[in-house]
């Protein structure tokens, strides 16, 4: 008979812990289920045989391993994982361990380890989860909590698993339609720096050789030249120390909230940050809703996790007046910063009792908004940067050649 350590939640939701004698994990399952105890973990004495084994576990779960940092696509495909376990009838701390065989991010092996370590040690998944807040944010910790209270962990994860991949979709379709419109620019303006650091020179030593004035457009495409090839490193070191200088100032609290509000009023693309910040909110708050999280606790969870200071004062006005008990429709029309018609949309989503569903639908429209207006930009951005460059070019064409016009009418 081996002993097990388990930590268990009874019918109030209060937390249990203790050891059991049995042959099987799945035994002391079963006689814990019996007692109307909800399993949170079942855990071996490690120091016995199953020690062995995690060492053998630990050594081929490290050769997968290719990569530090932890991607989106990596906590995706961690919360799936445990969710389809865990739905399976798996323990929360034997998931762990058959995802830790399959993880490739070193990072998240070691957070992983770490999990299990900490839930061996006694606390639940969502306090383990809440000692990494790099790796698992505020959603994840409260939806987990959420699954664990209510005995739906899976059914909370599946859903949490569901919110990462559309925001991941969501991010590919973004990086995709900025992408060809960034390249473009890129390489117009190296075609235009080659011209003046190495052709423009050229036709200048040329025309040296020649007694005659130069047009004042030439003379002004040359010193220009001259001055961009004689200082190209220390423009180049100020654009750097401008945008190291510029990021640390977004960094802090106030510079930050002032470069979000000078986003807001861009002309055209003001709508469509707002659009990318309400999209973001409303996804969440459908996320929260649906696993069964009170409106006042997802507006706070909300107000921490949606990325944006300017949102979160908004959304923390929003929460203290729904906590003086007033719906939320009216402090969403009061803030000024939601579009009448999702104010609306959450109006019917409260009279009706379908909160979750509006805000999934608030979520698709905004989503379907940013991507038309990111296609249509990359449309008419195509054709603008062609004229853009055609023009400099000719200017640049017609700055060098009037010279030799004027060369040939002195020859002539």
């Amino acid at each position: 008979m081996a002993k097990f350590f388990y930590v268990a939640r009874d019918g109030l939701g209060k937390k249990v812990s203790g050891v059991e004698e049995g042959s099987t994990s799945d035994e002391i399952i079963n006689r814990l289920q019996s007692r109307d105890l909800i399993v949170i973990t079942v855990a071996a004495d490690y120091e016995q045989d199953v020690k062995g084994l995690r060492e053998e576990i630990v050594a081929q779960s490290k050769a997968k391993l290719k990569h530090y940092r932890v991607t989106p696509d990596d906590l995706v495909l961690f919360c799936r994982q445990l969710a389809t376990l865990l739905g399976a009838g798996v323990t929360i701390l034997k998931s762990l361990e058959i995802i830790c065989m399959q993880v490739t991010s070193f990072k998240l092996y070691n957070v992983i380890r770490n999990l299990q370590k900490n839930m061996e040690a006694g606390l639940s998944l969502h306090e383990a989860m809440a000692k990494h807040p790099l790796v698992f944010s505020e959603l994840w910790v409260n939806l987990v909590e959420s699954g664990e209270a209510s005995g739906n962990l899976a059914v909370v994860l599946n859903r949490l698993a569901n919110y990462l991949e559309r925001n991941a979709a969501f991010k590919r379709k973004l990086i995709s339609a900025i992408l060809y419109p960034i390249i473009l620019m890129v390489a117009g303006l190296g075609a235009l720096l080659f011209l003046t650091v190495r052709i423009i020179p050229t036709f200048a030593e040329l025309f040296k050789g020649f007694d005659i004035t130069l047009p004042l457009l030439t003379r002004m495409l040359i010193s220009t030249s001259l001055f961009i090839k004689k200082f190209f490193l220390l423009l180049i070191g100020l654009l750097v120390v401008g945008a190291v200088l510029f990021r640390r100032y977004i960094k802090t609290k106030e510079g930050r909230k002032k470069f979000e509000q000078f986003q807001f009023r861009l002309p055209v693309f003001g709508e469509m940050f707002r659009a990318l910040v309400v999209e973001r909110f409303s996804s969440e708050m459908s996320t929260l809703v649906e696993s069964g999280v009170p409106i006042l606790y997802s507006l706070e969870i909300a107000e921490h996790s949606v990325g944006n200071l300017v949102m979160s004062e908004v959304v923390r006005k929003i929460k203290d007046e729904v906590r003086e008990g007033k719906p939320l429709n009216q402090p969403l029309a009061k803030s000024g910063f939601f579009e009448p018609m999702v104010v609306q949309m959450v109006t019917i989503g409260e009279e009706i009792g379908e909160l979750s569903p509006m805000f999934k639908k608030i979520n698709a429209f905004y989503q379907e908004y940013v991507e038309t207006f990111l296609a249509r930009f990359a449309t008419i951005f195509e054709p603008f940067m062609l004229v853009f460059m055609g023009i400099i070019i000719g200017i640049i064409v017609i700055g060098m050649f009037l010279p030799i016009f004027q060369i040939s009418q002195i020859s002539g």
